[in-house]
Order: structure tokens, then C-alpha cells, then sequence
């Protein structure tokens, strides 16, 4: 077994390690404090992570991006987990989803997402529907050869910034032995379509800055050519965007983990109370140890299971356990690394408590612990009749 990476990986981790810490870091306390992130700061990330060719990095040569395959996407995620995500937005990874674009799908939406030209949110979460995908109520009839929307999402990140939005909606039902079940279609919903409206959501602890908004359709009319993938396909592009994004929360828990410990490590061996440095005593010594093995941990799980996608490998279960193991992870580190720091963890002199805040949702969004362990659990069972 080999776990070192190529040079070229290990280019891409330094190149990226490099551009948070010189883009993003310095902005971070401004944003942290106003909330917002300023159109001038945006612009210039966007722009050099153009010219460093990492804009849409996810996304293959033959379309204008880097082609970078799963591991190494993971590596780039990993890094922009440092800092923070209302800055990193900016790096530009648009949904992997918009491949299945097709014809002149891909000159209006597809191509320009990957040009950095328009930015993309996407949007499946109701406020009744939110790890229970199929019961949501936003929907779609036919109506005069056309797609007639209603219905509202919540939770939507990156919505404030995005030309267009992915929206997932129900498009029928089918009766099955376990009761009705709802057909799901996506739709690509430009804004300003009429009877679509984008407006602010809830102020969240965590992650300020990176805005979450509410979408309203009210008897939004759309074409059969806005359409992504299938008619009532939907639920087969979901599951693939939520591989995706899945890994993305593991690895960014990983970087931002990672850079949470540094701060504990240096702070253990720097404050000094009796007489010595707290790093000397056990209490905080064993909690060093056991965060930077918990990171290592999360690490490979999560490396193992980008590689396996990579391998064209079953990896749904390993997925899950990267998304459950890093988010929990995370929260583990970043409230040791509280404790180490004391009262002054809790003051904003220090980004700590910020970390800490950041950490809660990552065991809420693309998916929660529960379901996580139950994808698990289910992988295992199953072939055994249970």
C-alpha cells in the first residue's frame, strides 16, 4: 500500500495551502465582523483563481477545467477548509451535476459556470423536507407546454451570488408497496425569471458570511429545454451531487481541523500556568495526542474514499463514514482546542470559538449523522436479508 502523493499532488496541496493563507486569511476577521464579503474582495478572489487554473478544477480539460479526479479534488477541498467558506466560495467550484447538460444547456449554463462568467447555487432543502428528500412539496405541473412551478426552498447557500439556481422539485407521484413515492425533477431556474424570487434567510452562528436564502416560485413558467437530465430523472442526479459534496464536508472538516490543532499545539506550548508550559501536563498533552490521531484518522478515511471513486469502486458506505467520522471529528478538536485555551478561547482576540461555532453544521447539512449511519448500516445489512 502507498500513501504518499505524486509530486504534481503535492504541488496542488502547497499551490492551495499558499492561496488561503495569502487570499483568504487577511479578510477573514472582516467578513467574520460585517457578515458580508465585499463585491471588490470576491472579484479578485474569483479572478486569480482563474489565472492560477484552478477555477472549476472539478470539472473535466474538455470543458475548460482542470480535470482533476477525485483524490486530488479532495486534496484542493482539504486545503480551502482552512479558511473561510464565505471567502472560499469565490474559489469557484460549480455543481458537478451541470455534465449532464446537454445541447444548448451547455452554452447558456455548463460552459460559462466553468468560465467563471455565471455562478451556480443549488437547491433541494424545503423547511418540511430536509433529510426526508421525497417529501418535498415544491413542485411542478404541466401547464401550456410548459413547466408551471410553486412551492418555496430554504437553506440555500451561494443563492445571494448565483446567475442561476438547480432546483429540485416534485413532478408526480407512483404508487409503490410502501406507499406513494414522489417523482423528482431539476430544473435549471435563471434568476429573474418571473415569479422566482431570491430573498435573504435565516442569520446563522455558523459560517458568517456565507449566506443561506430562501427561494419563492409562484407559478414560475419554465421551458421543457431548462430541463436537467430526465423528466421525474432527478433523484439518480441528486444521488451523484451528493457524493460530491459528501467528501467536500469531510475533507474541508479535515483542513479545518488541521488548522484548529496548529493553534492548539502552539498555544500548549507556549502558555505557562505553574510554572511550566500546559503542554507538560497530561491533561492537555493526552488531548493533543488524541486530536492529531482523530485528524489522521479522518484524513485517510477520507482520502480512501475519494480514491475509490477514482477506482470506479462501490463507495457509498466509505463516503458516509468519512462524512460522519470528519464532521464529529471536528466538532471533537475544535472543542478541545477550546478547553486548551480557556477562557480566552471563548473571546474573539482569537478565531477559536469561530471554529468552533463553524463546526456545528457540518453534521446537519449535505446530509446528517443519522442518515449518514444509516447509509452504513443499511450497506451492511442488507446483503445479509436484514
Amino acid at each position: 500500500m502507498h500513501f504518499g502523493l505524486t509530486d504534481e499532488q503535492e504541488m496542488i496541496v502547497s499551490t492551495v495551502r499558499s492561496f488561503v493563507e495569502n487570499e483568504i486569511y487577511p479578510h477573514e476577521a472582516e467578513v467574520e465582523r460585517s457578515g458580508e464579503v465585499p463585491p471588490e474582495v470576491a472579484e479578485a478572489i474569483k479572478q486569480k483563481t482563474i489565472d492560477l487554473g484552478f477555477y472549476a478544477c472539478n470539472f473535466p480539460e474538455e470543458v475548460g477545467g482542470a480535470g482533476l479526479n477525485h483524490l486530488e479534488f479532495a486534496l484542493v477541498e482539504r486545503e480551502l477548509g482552512r479558511g473561510s467558506m464565505a471567502l472560499n466560495h469565490f474559489f469557484g467550484r460549480p455543481q458537478n451535476i451541470l455534465m449532464a447538460c446537454e445541447g444548448e444547456q451547455r452554452e447558456r449554463y455548463l460552459l460559462p459556470a466553468v468560465r467563471g462568467e455565471r455562478m451556480d447555487a443549488l437547491a433541494m432543502t424545503e423547511p418540511g423536507a430536509g433529510s426526508d428528500v421525497r417529501g418535498m412539496t415544491c413542485s411542478a405541473r404541466r401547464a401550456g407546454g410548459d413547466w408551471v412551478l410553486n412551492g418555496a426552498k430554504h437553506f440555500i447557500s451561494g443563492a445571494d451570488h448565483a446567475d442561476f439556481i438547480i432546483v429540485f422539485v416534485a413532478t408526480g407521484e407512483d404508487d409503490t408497496p410502501r406507499g406513494p413515492k414522489k417523482r423528482i425533477t431539476t430544473f435549471l431556474v435563471d434568476r429573474g425569471t418571473p415569479g422566482f424570487t431570491i430573498r435573504d434567510g435565516y442569520k446563522s452562528v455558523s459560517h458568517r458570511g456565507y449566506k443561506n436564502c430562501i427561494l419563492e416560485f409562484d407559478d414560475c413558467r419554465l421551458s421543457d429545454a431548462q430541463v436537467l437530465g430526465e423528466v421525474d430523472g432527478g433523484f439518480a442526479v441528486m444521488n451523484e451531487w451528493l457524493y460530491a459534496t459528501r467528501i467536500t464536508v469531510a475533507t474541508m472538516s479535515v483542513g479545518r481541523a488541521r488548522r484548529c490543532f496548529d493553534y492548539a499545539l502552539n498555544y500548549a506550548a507556549e502558555r505557562k500556568q505553574f510554572g511550566q508550559q500546559i503542554g507538560k501536563f497530561q491533561g492537555v498533552s493526552f488531548q493533543i495526542a488524541d486530536m492529531i490521531t482523530e485528524i489522521d484518522a479522518a484524513d485517510l478515511l477520507t482520502l480512501n474514499a475519494a480514491w475509490r471513486l477514482d477506482q470506479g469502486l462501490p463507495a457509498n458506505r466509505e463516503i458516509a463514514s468519512a462524512k460522519v467520522y470528519a464532521s464529529e471529528m471536528l466538532a471533537r478538536v475544535t472543542d478541545a482546542t477550546l478547553q486548551i485555551y480557556g477562557g480566552m478561547g471563548l473571546m474573539d482576540d482569537f478565531p477559536i470559538e469561530r471554529f468552533w461555532r463553524d463546526a456545528r453544521v457540518e453534521r446537519i447539512w449535505d446530509g446528517t449523522s443519522e442518515i449518514q449511519r444509516h447509509i452504513i448500516s443499511r450497506d451492511l445489512l442488507r446483503p445479509l436479508g436484514a
